[in-house]
């Protein structure tokens, strides 16, 4: 082989790429494929951006601001700090009637 040339090389995007919400849709993070996110709160969009990095089913964020956040995901459930956030397309996002887990 001939130069690194390996980190040249754009890796998958991670499966949990994508935008995920919290069950009111206040919160939307989305995970970037460039290892960056960008999450909104409410009206505020870019509210917190920063780095993240993928281990098996955690995940951890380097904010810009330098604070540092964990998340992990069971069964296609984000579980970031306090907040539980779903895929943009999952389907328990559309259950009309269900009361929000508090």
């Amino acid at each position: 082989m001939g130069a690194m040339t390996s980190n040249d090389t754009p890796r998958d995007p991670h499966p949990y790429v994508g935008m995920w919400v919290t069950a009111d849709g206040f919160i939307r993070q989305e995970l970037l494929p460039d290892g960056r996110y960008d999450e909104a709160r409410g009206e505020h969009r870019s509210a917190y951006t920063g780095r993240y990095t993928v281990t098996g089913d955690h995940i951890d964020y380097i904010d810009d601001t330098g604070f540092t956040a964990t998340g992990d995901v069971r069964d296609g459930v984000l579980f970031h700090e306090h907040l539980v956030l779903y895929r943009e397309d999952d389907e328990r996002l559309r259950q009309p009637g269900v009361p929000p887990h508090g």
